[in-house]
């Protein structure tokens, strides 16, 4: 069994901080969500990213890069994430405990894990699987409540966004590497693509019926909006990405426990303090995460290599 990948200081800097940008933005979003419906909320949040991305890209060189087919695929996979995963989310959150909903998503590296070995031939061995392991039992001492409930429509409808958010990270992983146009033009592609997803929703809803601003926002509301768009869509996803171009997907994924100790943070330095219990859950997704993705990887190169490789050359190595 080959040894597991490690990522080189640069990736592991750009994982934590989409970690940070993620677990800050939510402490952020629930603010403006007490505001603003959360399709609501949605729609100003990628507007927010859309225009910042937009903004940075014609300050930077401009991308003439061919429209290939390669490069379409990347910007499509923004239906699934942050569109279809994030529009579902919201959707059961509404449905199930705030506890219940992190526990959920915590299952998400696991299933990114399952398909990167599966559908990129990546080699997983203990050494990744069992500090995933105890990370997610750290982050369980973290979120724990015994209080955390919801419907099974409620749950059916976060697993799914799950599952979307997984299919994305191999989806990038897959083409990512070899794509000619840079991080920031594919982030820009994709978000473009998801906040026109959410709008066509809005507006369904509001065809229907339903009031999409039932009160006018604060100022506070609305800066809350933008500020957590800049964070959750703009900054994380351009460092997740970042990291995801030379890292195996399978060792990028574990940064994910990091974002609701991010978001605990964030509340604790709010007021909120935490427990014992919580403390060393804490940090054994620390130390776990830390022993993820600083274990050895193969070269750029290599791992390029083994990335071009259709499932069926891969089995065969």
């Amino acid at each position: 069994m080959n040894a597991p990948a490690r990522g080189g200081r640069v990736e592991v800097v750009y994982l934590v901080a989409a970690a940070a940008c993620w677990g800050i933005g939510t402490v952020i979003s629930k603010q403006a969500v007490a505001e603003l419906p959360p399709l609501t909320l949605l729609v100003m949040q990628l507007a927010s990213s859309v225009v910042f991305l937009a903004v940075l890209g014609r300050a930077g060189a401009p991308n003439t890069s061919p429209r290939t087919a390669e490069r379409r695929i990347l910007a499509r996979l923004g239906l699934l994430n942050p569109g279809l995963a994030y529009a579902l989310s919201l959707a059961g959150l509404s449905q199930i405990t705030a506890s219940l909903a992190v526990l959920l998503w915590a299952t998400e590296p696991i299933l990114i894990l399952a398909l990167a070995s599966l559908v990129l031939g990546e080699r997983l061995g203990l050494r990744v699987i069992v500090p995933t392991a105890i990370a997610l039992g750290g982050l369980s001492l973290v979120v724990f409540d015994p209080a955390a409930s919801g419907s099974t429509l409620g749950v059916a409808l976060t697993v799914a966004g799950v599952v979307a958010c997984a299919i994305y990270s191999v989806g990038v992983r897959r083409w990512l590497p070899g794509a000619a146009d840079s991080t920031l033009d594919v982030v820009l592609g994709q978000q473009r693509y998801a906040l026109g997803l959410a709008v066509v929703a809005l507006a369904g809803l509001a065809l229907a019926g339903h009031a999409i601003v039932p009160t006018p926002p604060s100022l506070f509301g609305v800066a809350s909006a933008i500020a957590s768009g800049l964070l959750y869509y703009a900054l994380a996803y351009l460092c997740y990405l970042s990291a995801v171009r030379t890292m195996p997907v399978s060792v990028a994924a574990a940064s994910f426990y990091l974002i609701p100790i991010f978001g605990v943070a964030g509340a604790w330095l709010a007021g909120e303090r935490l427990q014992p219990i919580q403390w060393l859950g804490a940090i054994l997704v620390v130390v776990s995460v830390a022993a993820i993705t600083t274990l050895r990887q193969p070269s750029s190169a290599a791992a390029s290599a083994q990335i071009a490789m259709t499932p069926s050359e891969a089995s065969r190595r």
